[in-house]
């Protein structure tokens, strides 16, 4: 199995998975349209009908209610190409002749709605999760789910291969941000503060860097904010926003020196990996 690759195109980030595949593309298309295939591989219940300007409803039967988003076929061009928006994320689904097989090139453009580059992590791990399903049932072989900690050590190797957490560096500033997917924002709050945070108390050893001398906590809105002022280092502000795409962490170092950027990515790869029980 390829990695999956990252690209920018018309400025929005482009992810990119092809696989080759032992069938031939009437096989393939099947897969890709029918519901009865779908519903093996595809990570929600997708109903529609394989025309130009079809309504589409992605349903996630686990949810309680269902939840359901939109959507709209953009491109059938059968056994070539299937393409179609969910919600505002294009998705594209390519067949090439290969041989007596099918190279298959997939391909996602992530809306800011659903989290933009900073989401490149935890989609490129999800939908080779997907895939591994859709080539199993391809051959006809039956595959139990990947383990949640091995999807999240995924997305984690995807993150690093990118370089979606790379601190942004300006003068005196530094900030990262980090897609922490559904982790809820008092989980994150718990491993950050060591679930206690006030006023006027020392900062949590979690919420600074080694480079740093002491710190005081000067706000604290749980399970959100978090600011420590340091005595000759500035300040740090920790932010845990929720958005439609899940929780996104920003912490921002004003008054840094620029050679503390690769700590904080640090820092924000061991919360990242404290939240969801990985090892790093």
């Amino acid at each position: 199995m390829s990695d999956a690759l990252l690209e920018t195109i018309a400025g929005k980030p482009v992810l990119r998975f092809e696989r080759r595949l032992a069938h031939p593309p009437a096989k393939v298309w099947r897969a890709i349209t029918r519901p009865e295939e779908l519903k093996h591989w595809f990570p929600a219940v997708l109903e529609t009908e394989p025309r130009a300007g079809a309504p589409i409803t992605f349903t996630f039967m686990e949810e309680d209610p269902p939840e359901v988003t939109e959507g709209e076929v953009v491109e059938v061009d059968e056994p070539k190409v299937f393409a179609y928006t969910w919600g505002e994320d294009m998705l594209r689904w390519e067949l090439v002749p290969d041989g007596e097989g099918t190279l298959l090139v997939f391909t996602q453009t992530i809306s800011e709605s659903t989290g933009g580059v900073l989401a490149a992590g935890r989609n490129a791990a999800g939908w080779d999760e997907c895939l591994r399903l859709f080539v199993a049932r391809l051959d006809g072989a039956t595959v139990e789910p990947t383990p949640r900690e091995e999807v999240m050590a995924g997305i984690q190797s995807y993150i690093d291969k990118f370089g979606v957490g790379e601190p942004e560096v300006t003068e005196r500033e530094v900030r990262v941000r980090r897609d922490l997917v559904w982790a809820p924002a008092e989980q994150v709050w718990q491993v950050l503060t060591g679930d206690g945070a006030a006023p006027g108390e020392p900062a949590p050893q979690f919420a600074i860097v080694d480079q740093l001398g002491a710190a005081t906590v000067t706000t604290a809105e749980r399970p959100t904010v978090l600011e420590c002022d340091t005595a000759t280092d500035g300040r740090i502000r920790w932010e845990i926003t929720e958005s439609t795409a899940g929780y996104v962490v920003t912490v921002t170092h004003t008054g840094a020196a620029a050679d503390v950027a690769d700590a904080w990515r640090r820092r924000v790869d061991e919360l990242f990996a404290a939240v969801h029980g990985l090892k790093r």
